[in-house]
């Protein structure tokens, strides 16, 4: 039987500029990031470190979220962290909305607003719309924990700037498109969004090697 992976790119090569993209990049896996830069985490852990990296390196996020995890004693629940006081969290390096934050996160878990570890039979809308209820959660952090965490694959983080200087380039259009213009292009790729948007991802680094074809 083919992979997820194989039905998914069979699908989208069927656009001629994505097809060259896949020729010349491969076919990334969208779901490997978690299992590479943070196995074994839970789906909580796994959002508390999209709230510590933002804006940062994703090397500076870890080294502060191992500190927090080591103020917390060694393990991040959301118990732990609502024990730890506002100070304890900027200590390890959070900024002040950072810390606050973070603790929204804990206690909506804690108290049940919220189920970070049993939604897999939540729907992408909704998950998106109880993830953006967290203080500090935006829609690029929850569709980032969408495709990470959840492995969902019609996610298409429209309001990247990745994803649309990779559509400028692949299409060779003038002006980088708006975000709109990005879920309009990206309509056609439904249901493998995600897989698409690791696909323009992975454009960005690859050296070009020809020219992409032009859009028909």
């Amino acid at each position: 039987m083919a992979s997820h992976n194989t039905i998914a790119y069979r699908r989208l090569a069927t656009d001629p500029v994505l097809s060259h993209l896949i020729d010349r990049v491969g076919r990334p896996d969208p779901f490997d990031w978690a299992e590479r830069e943070f196995p074994s985490s839970t789906n909580f852990e796994a959002m508390a470190l999209h709230i510590v990296g933002q804006q940062i390196s994703i090397a500076a996020a870890l080294t502060i979220f191992a500190r927090v995890t080591t103020a917390a004693g060694g393990t991040l629940t959301p118990k732990r962290i609502l024990a730890l006081a506002a100070d304890d969290l900027r200590a390890c390096g959070l900024s002040r909305a950072k810390a606050a934050y973070l603790r929204d996160l804990a206690q909506r878990q804690d108290d049940g607003t919220i189920d970070l570890e049993h939604m897999d039979d939540v729907d992408d809308t909704t998950a998106l719309a109880d993830l953006t209820a967290i203080h500090g959660v935006g829609l690029w952090s929850a569709q980032m924990f969408l495709i990470h965490q959840l492995e969902r694959p019609d996610i298409l983080p429209a309001g990247d700037i990745g994803i649309r200087r990779a559509i400028q380039n692949a299409w060779h259009l003038t002006d980088t498109p708006s975000i709109e213009d990005t879920r309009q292009r990206a309509t056609a790729w439904t249901p493998y969004r995600t897989y698409a948007s690791a696909l323009l991802w992975a454009s960005l680094r690859a050296p070009t090697t020809a020219p992409v074809s032009p859009a028909p």
